[in-house]
């Protein structure tokens, strides 16, 4: 299930505490290479750092730690994310520009450089085949699971594999969030441009979720191509891409800081995709509305709400239609209260569409609800 030709480890080098958290990816050959990253204007210094490495569109390695974010550190944090890239780089014996640094956690404290050159300095010796699984355990903050989704792929005789992780659980609200996404692939679009096949599908699925409305200083999403299994169809290629973006938001949503359940929110019969785009943002980031959803509140009047304080995109109210689970509550009696509060209660999947009147475009959502769980673990999360 592994891509060829990419290596990798994880490891802890006591950034923190005892679990993984550290990382490095590895392709024996040079990839094809594309990246996202977060709209936030404080970006951390890997992002800086990122960004000017992938500029001529190749990268042959990642190296990641978790537990300190390298964010509102200075240009301290800018020289260190770039000497750990040098570092890694003698190491393994390519070129500095063709790694990509990634770091997720606390905010505004000092890289422990040291172990970390410690550990870039003995990394090739750490790398095994695949064992991409360790990476995505080794990525985790407050995540309660790994996520990983892959994809192997035959056509015309070419078989391969795009294998895609991802941490992420607070911090979330995209374009994009506190939430790092590495995708590896041994097959090549035929024809395509690799930022535009990420793109799509990263706003078909990234940019579609939300956990708490908060838009990351970190947010990295890499796409790695190397080529050893030979080239694909860009349909092909961007099917199995967007499928795997959306497992992933979807692992992501469900595991979101104190979270119970996951909601997939459908907007339908917008005008266009921008008006569906902001609609299903309001609702799904909505604190009225998840708050509602954890509870089994069959309150229906907030997502009346939601949907109206987009005040730019004026929906008459006589053609609003709203689904949950099924259940047309707009006007609600009693008895379909009731079902709606039943419905509520007894899914961890709560499905909900929203038919607007307005249009033809539909565009999909995740999010989840919010609890207790989330307070708690952000009210104590430096202490």
């Amino acid at each position: 299930m592994y891509p060829l030709g990419f290596y990798s480890f994880g490891k802890n080098i006591g950034i923190k505490d005892a679990t993984l958290d550290f990382s490095v990816i590895y392709s024996d050959v040079i990839c094809d290479a594309t990246a996202v990253f977060t709209q936030n204007n404080f970006p951390g210094s890997p992002v800086i750092i990122g960004r000017e490495h992938i500029r001529d569109g190749k990268l042959q390695a990642i190296v990641i730690n978790s537990k300190n974010s390298n964010v509102a550190t200075g240009q301290k944090g800018i020289d260190d994310a770039r000497k750990t890239c040098e570092v890694l780089a003698q190491n393994l014996g390519i070129r500095t520009e063709d790694i990509l640094p990634s770091s997720t956690g606390v905010i505004g404290v000092p890289l422990p450089i040291e172990k970390i050159l410690t550990a870039c300095n003995s990394a090739k010796e750490s790398l095994k085949i695949g064992n991409l699984e360790e990476v995505a355990q080794a990525i985790m903050t407050t995540d309660t699971k790994r996520k990983i989704s892959f994809r192997e792929i035959e056509v015309g005789g070419v078989k391969g594999t795009i294998y895609g992780m991802a941490k992420g659980a607070g911090m979330i609200e995209p374009n994009m969030a506190t939430m790092l996404s590495y995708i590896l692939s041994d097959l090549k679009p035929e024809n395509g441009n690799l930022y535009d096949i990420l793109k799509s599908s990263v706003d078909k699925s990234f940019n579609c979720m939300s956990i708490d409305t908060d838009t990351s200083t970190s947010d990295t999403v890499v796409l790695m191509c190397n080529g050893k299994a030979g080239f694909i169809p860009d349909s092909i290629f961007q099917k199995a891409l967007d499928e795997i973006c959306i497992d992933l938001t979807k692992q992501i949503a469900s595991d979101g800081e104190g979270a119970t359940k996951l909601i997939e929110l459908d907007i339908f019969e917008a005008k266009n995709e921008m008006q569906a785009h902001k609609i299903g943002k309001s609702v799904i980031n909505s604190p009225l509305v998840k708050t509602a959803i954890y509870g089994g509140d069959p309150n229906w009047g907030r997502f009346v709400m939601a949907i109206g304080k987009v005040f730019d995109e004026k929906i008459p109210f006589e053609n609003l239609q709203i689904f949950i689970g099924g259940i047309s509550v707009k006007g609600a009696n009693k008895d379909t209260l009731k079902k709606l509060s039943d419905y509520l209660k007894t899914n961890s999947l709560i499905s909900i569409s929203i038919h607007l009147g307005s249009g033809n475009s539909s565009k999909r959502f995740w999010g989840c609800d919010f609890t207790e769980g989330y307070i708690q673990e952000n009210a104590y999360y430096t202490t």
